[in-house]
């Protein structure tokens, strides 16, 4: 990623879309932002896609769907390594630290005994509006 890459403000639905996030809203989430991710331009849209991904590890986190979960956090991942710590006011090494600790514990758990998972590791995105 080029360093401009991270110059300026998320696009409104990406704002949008992580509050809903942080809200535990994670299909709301990811289609706002798909809407940023179709309407935005640059590369940008790779860590809009990155979080939007990382929305569905956490939707099929909660649905007990250990295979999507671990197959979708690898997509996710794809998209948030190569951006810096932190963009456009997001926290992007926070979020792969936090969706590192579910995917472990999703593959503690396996596939069994994934309806035991702790809710609680499902952490906000951290980010500054504005």
């Amino acid at each position: 990623m080029r360093a401009n890459d991270c110059d300026g403000s998320l696009h409104p639905k990406a704002i949008e879309g992580l509050h809903l996030f942080n809200a535990g809203k994670y299909f709301e989430a990811h289609e706002e932002l798909e809407i940023a991710w179709k309407e935005e331009k640059g590369k940008i849209r790779e860590l809009y896609q990155g979080v939007l991904e990382a929305a569905v590890t956490y939707l099929h986190v909660t649905r007990h769907n250990y295979h999507g979960a671990v197959k979708v956090h690898g997509r996710s991942m794809k998209w948030l390594r190569d951006w810096p710590d932190h963009c456009r006011g997001v926290d992007v090494a926070q979020l792969r630290k936090d969706m590192d600790a579910v995917i472990a514990e999703v593959k503690r758990l396996g596939e069994t005994r994934l309806s035991e998972f702790n809710s609680a590791l499902l952490k906000p995105v951290v980010w500054k509006e504005g």
